[in-house]
């Protein structure tokens, strides 16, 4: 949820692609990511569809087998925007190699002590998606799930997530669909009337459609979509995935190997 550029004690950039607005509002309530009923309870709700989507399209990509314990043994990850580490950890116990980094080092000290306390070695760092673009570094599978509706530039930011996707390797995205019934389920519902998330978390204007998801991700050089929606059932209070893509969406895309 966080957006994904670096937030130091200097001032931001001026060409950081980030909202300073959003970096501070969730710095604010960083002590309450590993609650699963606080502020950031819906991420709990919908980590599990969020991972397995993750996981089957990792499976699938890498041709790796689904039933085992660690099925992304060998594989690098990288979680952009991870908060307080509800992905990075995950992605952690299905054997990948994680590094994970968020604009707020609030953030990442919170999700370092969680990750330390687990025993699990997950290498945090305060940085932008342009550092790692600029280290020339590059992974296996490139996650970023609830950032691209918090970043000013969208497209300019899938493009910099594309680079950083080593050649055939795995791009998964989450964000929200720029419908009205986003605008009445996510903001109205979730924000006003439920109160799951903190009022102003949402700018509709800056969800991003499928169509331009999946431009801005073939513009980058990323190939071959595949978009499932996540949906929730109000009567089991439980959300799953969906073929259903108006609000909650994920997409994944390929990045072909070199020439």
């Amino acid at each position: 949820m966080t957006a994904a550029s670096r937030q130091h004690d200097d001032p931001t950039p001026a060409s950081a692609n980030l909202d300073p607005e959003e970096v501070r509002r969730f710095s604010e309530i960083a002590s309450e990511w590993w609650d699963p009923n606080g502020k950031f309870r819906p991420l709990h709700q919908i980590g599990p569809p969020r991972l397995s989507f993750i996981r089957d399209q990792a499976v699938a990509h890498f041709g790796r087998d689904a039933k085992i314990l660690k099925p992304l043994a060998g594989l690098t990850a990288l979680d952009i925007g991870c908060g307080g580490g509800l992905v990075a950890e995950p992605l952690t116990r299905m054997g990948a190699t994680v590094t994970a980094i968020d604009p707020s080092e609030r953030n990442i000290a919170i999700a370092k002590s969680h990750a330390e306390a687990q025993g699990l070695a997950i290498d945090y760092r305060p940085v932008r998606v342009e550092d790692l673009v600029a280290e020339g570094r590059t992974f296996d599978i490139v996650a970023c799930l609830e950032v691209v509706e918090h970043v000013p530039d969208p497209q300019k930011f899938i493009a910099e997530c594309a680079s950083l996707v080593r050649p055939g390797g795995l791009a998964v995205f989450s964000t929200l669909n720029r419908t009205l019934k986003a605008w009445a389920l996510a903001i109205v519902g979730a924000e006003y009337v439920l109160g799951w998330l903190p009022r102003g978390t949402h700018q509709w204007d800056r969800f991003v459609t499928t169509d331009e998801l999946r431009r801005y991700a073939e513009t980058a050089g990323l190939t071959d979509p595949q978009f499932e929606g996540i949906t929730y059932t109000p009567l089991r209070d439980v959300w799953a995935r969906n073929p259903d893509t108006d609000v909650n969406y994920l997409m994944s895309a390929k990045r072909p190997l070199a020439a």
